[in-house]
């Protein structure tokens, strides 16, 4: 559940800044007072033990100079001596006074929007006070993150080896119910009006099924058979919040072995989500690390006589950070990793407590994932975002929006091992965080979330090893990894201000698009990217001033479908002197053929039926049946894969060939294909058309029928031909 308590944190932000916080020194107590007051506490200490008389003086006068520069209205005249006893208090080892310092520092160039050198401070102060054995910079983390400019780019790509090698964890072996890439999503319905507990609703409204539904149950109860059914007849699993709201004394074995036996009966995965957010004080099962783990042990061994279908979860809450490290059971114990975390506009819903409207998703997850992701999948156990903060009563549809894109667009991108995604579907009135979460209560967001988890990288079924049926995922903007036919491209862009003004996609210096308001996003054909591309982001911000920019290698390379289905390869077709060149055996095969290799010749050798083709590298000579025919270029190996022009090897065997400038893909139909060689045989002049010409140049698309020749004369004829077929329509027209 969305409770959760505050961090110790500076002063509260006031409303309508976008997260920036008002510039002052002065501070109600509470942990952030009790951090000013050790000035005054610490400072007649440090002075004394500041060596010599001289030089506690000279300290001492440091020390007054800064005040009165700000009594005087004139931090910046502050800033030389702050960072002069910055650097003195740390050299020290005087942890304390060298974070009070460096504290002053980041609110300083935080309100003077020199962002730079506030984060570097705000990082300094969180190392000061881990130092000095306290976690009282875990908001000066928070903060630095806030007004972190971000423009990073990630895009979906189709090959299923890389997908599955980011999304594997260190030891290379996936967990229970994990699937290899991609990621389920999951929701929480019980308090929705119109969806409830029918889980079989979910297409109804957002068109599509959901792989696992959350619901929560006590350990002092029966297992919860009715949500198990409910379950099974969506064909989805179950997230099950399993809470011993009677305390970790609570959990006896007798209990948990008769709930495990009603899990097994039930038949379906369960995910068991057992006594979560233990790091923080809101829950009776928190302040005693050892005896969690030890029960929570006992309820992994027992499940793991008893019900085989139950996969356990440690889910802590994103904060307290520091201290959720305490309680993990230790990964024979785990079989996922999940996180309670929210997004909303204010600090559990009120003003008055922090404007967190400049904290995104993304930074929430971060400090979990470099923790656990080499060892276990995580799951987002609970997340939602807020479109309206019920105590001041205010609309946050822009704020919404903005955030849901993160969570669905951006985390599963940046984060592939996170692989479960469960949303809060609750509007809490004045309960709890007393923000509204649920979709149906906001037009747009309804329509975005459904618009978001269309794609099949959103899994709707929980299996072991379980791939999109697309075979699709996304990676970072990389012209080191090609895409194929088509892409998409997300940014993830984050400003200070918060709220993007516009962003501009520019693709080899011109601008191909502008987008004001999420989803950020666009589409890609491969036949417009040409090798060695570069797309360019440029962001701003609401009053048209340029925030970042940033340029990224991009990379189309050539498709090649057999009968409709891409095919994948270890090496992708490339392009050598205009011609494309195709992987033999992997064609080959995709036709029904066999291939055999002669190290001693280089010679591929491929049969189907009767018809026999071999190829020997380095030779523009081929065998179809004993008849020879001549190649515009001759087979090569490439990192050690036999590569010939796509035509020829699709052609040998009867098929039909087409090319798709638009997206630079090889067609290859097998049936009613023509058993016409595009290569002539020996005696002809004629040499094999070359696919791909203007794309290996750089230069626009022919169309799909078109059939360019190779470089060389046969170039000069095709153009000929095409200037002649033009004066004909022309005289037409006359």
């Amino acid at each position: 559940m969305p409770q959760k308590h505050s961090l110790p944190v500076r002063p509260a932000v006031p409303a309508g800044h976008g997260g920036r916080p008002a510039f002052r020194f002065g501070r109600g107590l509470g942990p952030a007072g009790i951090r000013l007051l050790l000035v005054l506490v610490i400072a007649g200490t440090a002075v004394l033990s500041a060596g010599t008389p001289v030089k506690a003086d000279a300290i001492w006068n440091r020390w007054q100079a800064a005040d009165q520069a700000v009594a005087n209205g004139k931090p910046a005249e502050a800033v030389p001596h702050w960072s002069f006893l910055t650097d003195h208090y740390a050299s020290l080892g005087d942890w304390q006074n060298a974070a009070l310092f460096a504290g002053r520092l980041d609110q300083y160039y935080d309100q003077a929007g020199d962002y730079e050198q506030a984060i570097r401070y705000y990082e300094l102060e969180n190392q000061y006070w881990l130092k000095a054995g306290k976690d009282w910079g875990a908001v000066d983390l928070q903060r630095a993150e806030q007004i972190r400019t971000t423009v990073e780019a990630y895009i979906r790509i189709s090959d299923a080896e890389v997908l599955k090698r980011q999304a594997l964890p260190a030891g290379g072996k996936l967990e229970k119910f994990e699937p290899a890439y991609g990621t389920y999503i999951g929701m929480y319905t019980e308090r929705d009006p119109q969806m409830l507990n029918y889980f079989d609703r979910s297409e109804q409204f957002y068109n599509k099924k959901h792989a696992l539904y959350l619901a929560y149950a006590p350990v002092s109860s029966t297992f919860p058979m009715q949500y198990a059914q409910r379950a099974k007849q969506a064909g989805a699993g179950l997230q099950i919040g399993w809470e011993p709201s009677g305390g970790l004394d609570s959990v006896t074995e007798e209990t948990v072995r008769s709930w495990a036996r009603g899990a097994k009966e039930a038949g379906i995965p369960i995910f068991l989500r057992y006594a979560s957010e233990m790091n923080g004080p809101w829950v009776v099962w928190h302040g005693d690390p050892q005896k969690y783990i030890a029960k929570f042990r006992m309820v992994h061994n027992i499940m793991a006589e008893e019900a085989p279908n139950v996969a356990m979860v440690w889910s802590p809450g994103e904060v307290p950070m520091y201290s959720m490290d305490a309680y993990y059971p230790g990964d024979a114990y785990v079989d996922w990793v999940g996180v309670s975390t929210y997004n909303e506009p204010y600090e559990n819903g009120d003003p008055a407590q922090g404007n967190m409207q400049a904290t995104s998703p993304i930074e929430r997850l971060d400090y979990l994932y470099k923790t656990y992701a080499g060892r276990k999948p995580l799951m987002i156990s609970e997340t939602a975002v807020s479109h309206y903060t019920n105590i001041p009563q205010e609309s946050f549809t822009d704020y919404g929006l903005l955030n849901l894109q993160r969570v669905y667009d951006i985390l599963p991108a940046k984060y592939p091992r996170l692989k479960s995604i469960t949303y809060f579907n609750v509007n809490l009135g004045m309960t709890e965080s007393k923000n509204n979460y649920l979709l149906r209560d906001n037009d747009a967001m309804m329509k975005l979330y459904s618009r978001l988890i269309a794609p099949q990288r959103f899994l709707t079924k929980v299996e072991n090893g379980a791939v999109p049926a697309d075979r699709t995922g996304y990676v970072p903007l990389s012209s080191n990894v090609p895409f194929t036919q088509g892409t998409r491209i997300v940014p993830f862009v984050k400003i200070p201000e918060v709220y993007i003004g516009r962003v501009e996609y520019y693709l080899n210096g011109q601008l191909i698009d502008t987008q004001t308001a999420p989803p950020f996003a666009i589409e890609l054909a491969a036949g417009g990217v040409p090798e060695g591309s570069v797309l360019k982001l440029a962001v701003y911000n609401r009053d048209g001033v340029k925030r970042a920019e940033r340029s990224f290698g991009i990379t189309s390379g050539v498709a090649v479908k057999v009968d409709g289905k891409e095919l994948a390869f270890e090496q992708p077709p490339v392009i050598r002197d205009g011609s494309t060149l195709t992987p033999l055996r992997a064609i080959f095969e995709s036709m029904g053929a066999k291939v055999t290799w002669d190290a001693a010749t280089k010679t591929a050798t491929a049969v189907k039926g009767s018809t026999k083709v071999s190829i020997a590298i380095g030779s523009v000579k081929a065998q179809r049946d004993g008849e020879t025919f001549t190649l515009e270029v001759p087979a090569q190996l490439v990192n050690g894969y036999t590569m010939v022009p796509a035509r020829f090897v699709s052609e040998a065997f009867g098929a039909t060939v087409k090319w798709d400038g638009g997206t630079r893909t090889v067609d290859i139909r097998t049936s009613g294909g023509s058993a016409a060689l595009s290569a002539r045989p020996e005696a002809s002049a004629a040499q094999e058309p070359v696919i791909a010409y203007e794309e290996a140049k750089g230069a626009a698309s022919p169309q799909p029928e078109t059939r360019p020749p190779g470089e060389k004369q046969g170039w000069i004829s095709w153009l000929k031909q095409q200037v002649a077929r033009v004066a004909g329509l022309l005289g037409s027209l006359v």
